[in-house]
């Protein structure tokens, strides 16, 4: 039996093996203010709330990102169909009031994982890359932070409540939490603040009904980072620590 899904970015419906919707790129792109955090969020939840980046695509949409300290380069990691340009594409990125750009770097639509470098860093905010050594289990504490729809930046608690093979043999984390239209690329973590994965869709029930109970990640173990960029620590004269 096939599923649909949905890749959560208004670009579409995408259809495989399973099927499932895209969560990435909502329309309203403006600037949103962000709301005070709860003395009831722990330190991993706001450290996650405070990396979370709108990332404007070519279309104007938008989907969701986080900032992310890999050695001393500075790095916004999202979805491939939110930054699905050639690499060298420069993307408008927003956190709260704060507009910068970040170029795209890596582009893997496969596992649809993106990584763009910001060449003017950020001062505070980027978490640690510090991805999980094997894939979530079943039961695993998680919890994310994103811009669905038109809304300002929200974050959400969830579990890992399984697991699906692709039409080409890889493995997808089904969660259940709340995903929705604009919240494809956002980092999902669990609480000991690990990367579990890359949000990128959401299931679709009868009649293309979105399933926003129902959300997939692709696996951050699918992200060689040092490989991914290989292509950028070229160009760079005087190279940085991540590059060697």
């Amino acid at each position: 039996m096939k599923y649909l899904f949905f890749v959560l970015s208004l670009l579409g419906v995408v259809f495989g093996s399973p099927s499932v919707a895209a969560a990435g790129a909502d329309i309203s792109a403006g600037v949103h203010r962000t709301i005070e955090i709860s003395s009831q969020f722990s330190e991993i939840e706001t450290k996650v709330r405070s990396a979370a980046v709108r990332v404007i695509t070519s279309e104007g949409g938008h989907g969701s990102g986080s900032i992310i300290q890999y050695k001393d380069m500075q790095l916004i990691i999202t979805a491939q169909h939110v930054a699905s340009d050639l690499v060298g594409t420069v993307y408008r990125v927003i956190r709260g009031t704060e507009l910068r750009t970040a170029v795209l770097v890596y582009s893997n639509e496969a596992r649809d994982h993106a990584i763009l470098w910001v060449d003017s860093p950020y001062e505070d905010g980027a978490i640690r890359w510090d991805p999980r050594s094997t894939i979530a289990p079943v039961g695993q504490r998680i919890t994310y932070s994103g811009y669905p729809g038109a809304h300002n930046l929200m974050t959400f608690r969830g579990r890992v409540a399984g697991f699906e093979t692709m039409s080409d043999g890889s493995t997808n984390i089904l969660l259940h939490t709340y995903g929705y239209f604009g919240c494809s690329g956002s980092l999902v973590y669990d609480d000991r603040g690990e990367i579990v994965g890359v949000l990128w869709g959401i299931d679709v029930g009868r009649g293309g009904v979105p399933v926003e109970s129902m959300v997939w990640v692709s696996p951050i173990q699918n992200l060689n980072i040092a490989y991914a960029l290989r292509s950028i620590c070229r160009t760079l004269d005087n190279g940085p620590r991540a590059c060697r």
